[in-house]
């Protein structure tokens, strides 16, 4: 039972960085209906801009943090505003296959940057241990847990209680009848996009003591937060972050009782297997609308 507690609140940690990356990727395409494969990279690009707080401006792993993300959304502004909304009533197939071009220019953009050697943020609290009965956790990966849990509690009462919440709830719910309400749409686009896009950065600043940053880190979040968005259901943010948690949790168990080699096949095991019984994700609707 220790080693399953233990195992669980692992879970947990990775599930909740999971979710917050994945929240991200359901707001970008529950608002603009728009697949955003580049949206791993801004993840990667996070981490290297915790880095380069860092180490290059001498900056303490706290104020890292914010300044990750605010550098990307500074960057991921123009890709927005002069590329996407281009493409703004398109079919999926166009958004999908500008944000592969995209994702596959930048991450070369940071490999020429950066180079190929991994980096990584030194931990603030210098590798201490909390203990909490059987179970233990790195100080560093319970400030993780707690930033990505107030990150997401926050965003669930601006959406609920704020105009700004009203404003984008509305336009996800019927985007030409927001517009005839006098909602500056492409305005909601562009926040929601700047928004999904730092809770990415945000989850890569974070890791990037934690985890070793490198410019192919954005490919497996890529594959992991479209996995847990399509587990909890396209455009569904409750979904997402249950589905965040589940394949965290999964994932660890794995590691666990059978092989750490096997982790994240048996975490897409789980994802086919939702998928069998729930083919639009646990929280998913028949139908999307366009």
């Amino acid at each position: 039972m220790d080693l399953f507690a233990q195992l669980l609140l692992n879970g947990i940690v990775i599930g909740a960085t999971y979710a917050l990356i994945a929240v991200g990727l359901t707001l970008i395409f529950g608002m603009m209906r728009i697949v955003n494969f580049a949206h791993g990279e801004f993840y990667m690009l996070g981490a290297y801009f915790a880095v380069s707080a860092a180490s290059g401006l001498h900056v303490g792993f706290f104020l890292a943090l914010p300044l990750a993300v605010i550098g990307v959304t500074v960057v991921g502004w123009p890709f927005e505003r002069f590329l996407l909304r281009r493409l703004r009533d398109a079919d999926l197939l166009s958004s999908a296959l500008l944000t592969i071009g995209f994702s596959i220019a930048l991450q070369n953009v940071v490999l020429q940057v950066y180079g190929p050697k991994p980096a990584q943020v030194p931990d603030p609290f210098g590798g201490s241990i909390l203990t909490i009965g059987p179970v233990s956790i790195a100080t560093l990966r319970a400030l993780t847990l707690a930033a990505a849990l107030a990150a997401m509690a926050l965003l669930a009462w601006i959406l609920k209680y704020t105009k700004l919440g009203r404003t984008f709830r509305a336009t996800f719910q019927a985007r030409d009848a927001a517009a005839l309400q006098g909602i500056e749409v492409d305005t909601v686009f562009s926040l929601a996009f700047a928004v999904g896009i730092a809770l990415a950065a945000m989850a890569g600043a974070l890791l990037s003591a934690v985890f070793v940053v490198s410019t192919d880190m954005g490919n497996i979040a890529n594959l992991k937060s479209f996995a847990v968005v399509i587990l909890g259901g396209l455009g569904n943010i409750p979904g997402a972050i249950i589905g965040g948690f589940l394949l965290g949790i999964a994932e660890s168990l794995a590691a666990g009782y059978v092989s750490t080699g096997y982790k994240d096949g048996i975490s897409f095991l789980l994802l086919i297997l939702v998928l069998l019984v729930r083919p639009n994700g646990i929280f998913g609707r028949a139908e999307v609308q366009g």
